[in-house]
């Protein structure tokens, strides 16, 4: 499938305004089925998709870890999967949608994160502007997010774009393991904003550190509080700033 497409459009610019063509992002429906329960619908870049699946899994507290998957069977954009756990219906857990329509689950308890991971200021700085440049539908259309899973231990920085915020990150969650990299020993940096319905991912997952150029909501905030999350924001340039549990960055 396609993953931009182009189309005619009209450019303005300095009073003066020429036909052209443009090159947008190609986004579809995707429906994953878990252990043949409800259908659930994503809009997403039809690409990565196992990725996406497995860090769907992983983000929504469905499974701990890659080995409790038992098949992934993908048809274009249907995503039939199998796991070796039963999804529970937890009283902590409550269903919600993102922003893309898919369904996202919120907790009240939040499990700390235990990580003794350092990062290096000057790390953020740079991998951000790397983020910026592995972007290459971004660079294409602009109509994407972008995230990294970075590793240091084994010099692994993995990117995955969706028009989604959330399915990018879950797409480099899926990637991280299905390369089984330990998540105490990495983070992740990525282009939006931090909402609760982000950092409780990042708390399932056992991540310590989520970086952005963006800012955190004040959910946000309060989570990864709660959570033992590193929070970083507003990463342009030669500045940062750190809300959260900021022993984590080494000035």
């Amino acid at each position: 499938m396609k993953i931009t497409r182009q189309i005619d459009a009209i450019i303005y610019k300095n009073d003066e305004h020429t036909e052209s063509s443009e090159e947008l992002v190609s986004d579809e429906t995707t429906t994953l089925i878990i252990n043949d329960t409800t259908p659930r619908n994503f809009s997403t870049i039809p690409n990565a998709l196992e990725d996406f699946a497995t860090g769907y899994l992983i983000g929504e507290g469905i499974i701990k870890n890659i080995d409790e998957i038992s098949k992934i069977n993908i048809d274009k954009t249907l995503v039939k999967i199998q796991t070796k756990t039963k999804e529970e219906n937890d009283d902590e857990l409550v269903l919600c949608s993102d922003s893309s329509g898919g369904w996202r689950s919120k907790i009240k308890v939040i499990k700390k994160v235990e990580s003794d991971l350092k990062v290096e200021k000057d790390d953020l700085i740079k991998n951000i502007e790397k983020l910026r440049k592995n972007a290459s539908i971004w660079q294409k259309t602009g109509g994407t997010h972008v995230a990294a899973f970075v590793n240091k231990d084994k010099g692994k920085f993995i990117v995955r774009e969706d028009v989604s915020r959330h399915v990018a990150v879950d797409k480099v969650i899926g990637a991280a393991a299905k390369e089984r990299l330990d998540f105490s020993k990495s983070y992740i940096i990525y282009s939006g904003r931090m909402p609760a319905d982000m950092v409780i991912k990042i708390a399932r997952a056992g991540i310590p550190i989520l970086a952005s150029n963006a800012a955190p909501s004040f959910s946000g905030y309060t989570t990864a509080e709660k959570g033992n999350i590193t929070l970083v924001g507003f990463i342009r340039g030669n500045r940062f700033n750190v809300y959260t549990h900021a022993d984590r960055i080494l000035f």
